[in-house]
């Protein structure tokens, strides 16, 4: 059996990675496990893996308590999701990367391509990256970005849902959220959407042929997902594109909160504008007036 690519989506967050696994996952040339976020190299680097076990932890919990219920949409997906959360927790408490790699290749069979996609990998110092790079004979690396304000609102939504109890409260949560990052607080929002930061710690890290690089804006479609296949290596198939996995509580930005992101975002904009030569087709409605 031929050594498969071992492909790193690292994000951005809140732009289409869950779509990419679900895309990934089910093309006939590709082994990716149910979880998507294996969080094994940022928890290694941090020396820290006591909050993601306990993630895993309350996520097995709760999914072992639907099966015993008998839950009608439990199926055998999720049986599997199950198995494998047990399984990857204990590669995790013991940080070892001999045991990540066997999981990732455990079940499969000729698929060309296993692969980790973690958004939070876009945090990882360059040494990091580049022994990621090295753990496989052929590593490759996928990052997407998304107009930065579009983006840091997804986020700020997300999180503030999370922090509801009661799901009246998300526009007033937002807001605030909005408002602390923009001053600087809530830095894990802020941070995942520094595209600069992300893109020059590959550069030093990785051969440039190995990165694949694209906006959430032009990801669902064709011509993006046969340059994906193409670089991946493997056959161009369709994706679902009217299915949205996600996807985040409806609230509108104000004109003034809006102002005031793109403000902040703007050397983003201007970076990313410079390293493509233009700015990203569909970014910068926020941009007007600014």
């Amino acid at each position: 059996m031929t050594e498969p690519v071992v492909m790193y989506g690292i994000g951005a967050t809140k732009a289409g990675t869950s779509w990419l696994h679900r895309y990934l996952s089910s093309h006939p040339e590709c082994y990716l496990r149910t979880i998507k976020e294996l969080h094994f190299f940022d928890s290694l680097e941090g020396g820290d893996n006591a909050w993601q076990l306990k993630e895993f932890t309350r996520i097995s919990d709760q999914l072992e308590r639907r099966i015993a219920r008998g839950d009608q949409d439990v199926n055998g997906w999720h049986h599997l999701h199950l198995s494998e959360i047990r399984i990857y927790a204990r590669v995790l408490e013991r940080g070892d990367e001999t045991a990540y790699l066997a999981f990732l290749h455990e079940g499969r069979t000729d698929e060309g391509v296993v692969g980790d996609i973690t958004p939070s990998y876009s945090l990882l110092s360059v040494k990091t990256l580049a022994h990621m790079a090295s753990l496989a004979g052929d590593a490759r690396f996928v990052y997407i970005m998304r107009d930065p304000v579009d983006r840091l609102w997804s986020h700020v939504r997300m999180i503030a849902k999370r922090r509801s109890k009661t799901g009246k409260d998300i526009p007033v949560r937002a807001g605030r959220i909005l408002n602390r990052a923009l001053d600087g607080g809530e830095a894990h929002i802020t941070e995942r959407g520094d595209y600069r930061a992300a893109l020059e710690k590959l550069a030093d890290a990785i051969d440039p042929e190995k990165l694949f690089l694209c906006t959430y804006e032009e990801l669902f479609s064709d011509e993006t997902l046969d340059r994906l296949c193409a670089f991946l290596g493997i056959t161009p198939i369709r994706g679902d594109y009217a299915t949205h996995v996600h996807s985040g509580v409806k609230v509108r930005m104000t004109p003034e909160q809006k102002e005031r992101a793109a403000a902040y975002l703007r050397p983003q904009y201007d970076y990313v504008a410079s390293r493509l030569g233009q700015l990203p087709r569909g970014w910068g409605a926020a941009m007007a007036g600014v």
